[in-house]
């Protein structure tokens, strides 16, 4: 089908104001607006770019939207949706950031965000079912989703050895039992026309261009400022990040909670719950969390520089750092991904793969629930095991009314995303008020 360029810059600004609710929603999204509304591309396609998207580090949604735009209309496709898909949350974060540096210590912003945090666990559980719903078709999809879960927080697994664990019993699985790892439809179609691969001198050109698009502006930063300043510290490890993270925001949340603040100092954890809240009430991926990271950062930290200057670079640097390498992933590697649409060893260890992912985000749904609803936990730690688990006595009754409520929104009277954080933040000013918390 063929579409006009100027018509899908519209629809990916369509599609961009409104991808609040974390990559589920987002993936929604796309799916009501391409697939079934505009029918630009197929279910089979759809389903073959997003298990390569869940596959790749960093956002998912937002490289589904570059993989998309580029099948659509080439390079230039691609570069527009991934961007515009990026750029309102990104101005929604910078705003917020810079409001919240300032004015976060005042008792009724802490409210607020107090009451935000319960219904952010809402949204997250919500993700579970959702993804869940669409990878875990049959018992044994369920039950990789429930080893990932077990090896993150039971054993605390690398979450890349839990990806290549999950695509390896794909690949082995599918041979032995392909009725029950060929669960993705789309991807048993083979008489789609599918795109030939590209010379490898074009992909390698491809690659050192986006490396250089990438690594250059870190390179002169580190050059410019030392290895040691704030600005080198973010752009390289994000830089890292973008590499070895998979799974999105919800994903990698944990893992950079820990780096943030416990290696480097640069926010409180309950910051960086704060700041998944932003992510959480603005349009675009949650991973924009780490341009709030980066801003905090930089503002503390500022140098020579005005403190909102310094905070805005550090925003933006983390915000580079991190959607630059995906379109490097997409414009490298979607050609010779679509000429495997048919393949299904292939799609054994894609399906196997969503299906772990499940599994993360109920991981950090826990994680979540843990360090909002309790003021305190503890390690046990024995032979490989490492749990992490609350101490009952500290629990919070009043952050479990409020996600109580966040659950009677989102699953019992289906209130939505915006009203269900709007409520919850709403009851929480109202406890502070009240005088019920600090």
């Amino acid at each position: 089908m063929q579409v006009s360029f100027a018509e899908a810059t519209r629809v990916w600004a369509r599609v961009a104001a409104q991808s609040f609710g974390g990559p589920a929603g987002q993936i929604a999204v796309m799916h009501r607006i391409l697939v079934d509304e505009k029918k630009w591309v197929t279910e089979a396609q759809f389903l073959h770019a997003l298990n390569f998207c869940m596959l790749l580090p960093g956002p998912e949604a937002q490289q589904l939207a570059t993989y998309i735009g580029w099948l659509l209309h080439g390079v230039r496709g691609g570069l527009v949706a991934g961007c515009l898909f990026v750029l309102p949350g990104y101005l929604a974060i910078l705003g917020l950031s810079a409001l919240y540096a300032g004015y976060h210590q005042v008792p009724l912003v802490q409210a607020l965000f107090y009451g935000l945090k319960p219904a952010v666990l809402a949204v997250v559980v919500e993700a579970v079912f959702r993804v869940g719903k669409k990878a875990l078709k049959n018992n044994v999809m369920r039950l990789i989703a429930l080893a990932a879960f077990g090896s993150l927080f039971l054993f605390n697994l690398p979450y890349p050895l839990v990806v290549a664990g999950a695509a390896l019993v794909g690949l082995f699985g599918n041979r032995l039992w392909p009725t029950r790892f060929q669960v993705l439809r789309g991807h048993q179609v083979a008489d789609e026309a599918t795109t030939p691969a590209p010379p490898l001198t074009r992909s390698l050109a491809t690659v050192l261009m986006w490396l250089a698009i990438w690594l250059g502006p870190l390179l002169a930063i580190v050059l410019a400022s030392g290895q040691g300043s704030v600005f080198s510290q973010l752009g390289i490890f994000f830089s890292k990040l973008a590499v070895v993270t998979f799974g999105g925001a919800y994903a990698v949340l944990a893992y950079v909670a820990q780096q943030a603040v416990e290696n480097y100092g640069w926010l409180s954890a309950g910051e960086m719950l704060d700041g998944l809240g932003l992510a959480e009430t603005t349009p675009g991926p949650l991973i924009m969390v780490l341009q709030f990271v980066g801003f905090l950062a930089a503002f503390r930290d500022p140098g020579m520089l005005h403190p909102l200057v310094a905070a805005s670079l550090g925003g933006l640097l983390a915000t580079w750092v991190t959607f630059a390498p995906c379109f490097l992933w997409i414009f490298a590697g979607a050609p010779y991904v679509e000429t495997l649409r048919s393949n299904k060893a292939l799609s054994g260890a894609l399906a196997a793969i969503t299906a772990a992912v499940v599994g993360v985000i109920l991981n950090l749904a826990v994680w979540f629930a843990q360090n909002t609803l309790f003021r305190e936990q503890k390690l046990f730690s024995a032979g490989g095991l490492q749990i992490e688990y609350p101490v009952l006595a500290s629990a919070d009754i009043y952050a479990l009314a409020l996600a109580a409520l966040a659950a009677l929104l989102m699953f019992v009277l289906h209130a939505g995303l915006v009203r269900t954080l709007v409520v919850c933040s709403a009851a929480g000013i109202a406890l502070r008020l009240a005088g019920l918390i600090g």
